[in-house]
């Protein structure tokens, strides 16, 4: 549990990134980064998921406090709990640029294939 004082800060970290470890939880965070905030109705249409699978993954984000809710009337709105989030995201999206890149780069010089433009 995050709040669980006695558990080494390593543990705790490994815990979060477990909570992040799946595309469709990657994917809502990555949508509710672009906007204040998102319906969950929003994002079904984006996900193409069942109604239960989305809640089943933001039940996860929750849990792991980085998406807050709030209901209003019969809709419910999500958002993210942290600018530090999306921090988190661009901050892997760059490090996986940089990975992919090196690895073009070392398959370039290995085999002397042309290189292919990465794009993410």
């Amino acid at each position: 549990m995050l709040s669980d004082p006695t558990r080494p800060l390593y543990e705790v970290k490994a815990g979060l990134f477990k909570g992040l470890a799946h595309p469709i939880r990657i994917r809502i965070l990555e949508v509710l980064s672009a906007s204040p905030e998102v319906s969950v109705s929003g994002l079904l249409d984006d996900t193409g998921l069942e109604a239960s699978h989305v809640s089943q993954h933001l039940a996860v984000l929750r849990r792991n406090r980085l998406v807050v809710s709030e209901r209003r009337g019969s809709l419910v709105y999500y958002r993210l709990a942290y600018p530090e989030v999306a921090d988190l995201l661009r901050v892997a999206r760059t490090l996986l640029g940089e990975i992919l890149q090196t690895t073009q780069q070392q398959l370039v010089e290995h085999d002397g294939l042309p290189e292919i433009p990465v794009r993410l």
